[in-house]
């Protein structure tokens, strides 16, 4: 089972996949992405951190997702990645602009995924297009990236307001 959360900034949508992670019954490992590049990062990080029940599993990995979800995927766990987003933005940064490569093997890796899966990304394509390239490039990418694992889904929830709203529900 993959599930999909979206949403932009502040929208509610990880407390929604963390809700959603809780209620699985699963042991819940939970896959945290963002590094804290500054004090503020740092913070919002230290938030998340303190929110999460003591019990679930912590896995951080900035750039290589696929691999942690093979390391960790069992069909009595639940996987919970938080955030897409950011780690696009490390792979996009990264030295090598690994990017594709890494894409291409988590989408590789969804196709046998036992129990169940959680992604959270911040959708960000849904204003005004951006004036530099770089986030022109990071917001097309971040659309594509966004319907390849909307096809792979299940489920597919967009937060508004703390609000779910269910856009796909293929059990």
């Amino acid at each position: 089972m993959i599930e999909l959360f979206l949403g932009g900034a502040r929208s509610g949508k990880s407390n929604l996949a963390e809700q959603c992670a809780s209620d699985s019954g699963l042991e819940v490992v939970y896959i945290a992405t963002g590094t804290a590049g500054d004090a503020q990062m740092k913070t919002r990080i230290e938030q998340h951190q303190q929110s999460r029940p003591s019990q679930w599993l912590l896995v951080e990995e900035p750039i290589n997702l696929a691999q942690v979800i093979i390391d960790n995927m069992s069909t009595q766990r639940c996987l919970l990645v938080d955030c897409l987003t950011l780690w696009l933005s490390n792979c996009m940064f990264s030295v090598d602009d690994c990017y594709q490569t890494q894409r291409q093997q988590l989408l590789d890796v969804l196709e046998k995924v036992p129990g169940k899966i959680i992604f959270v990304a911040n959708e960000t394509s849904m204003g005004v297009i951006p004036m530099g390239e770089i986030t022109r490039e990071f917001c097309d990418r971040a659309g594509l990236l966004h319907q390849a694992l909307a096809q792979k889904s299940n489920k597919v929830t967009l937060s508004v307001a703390g609000l779910p709203l269910v856009l796909k529900d293929h059990k």
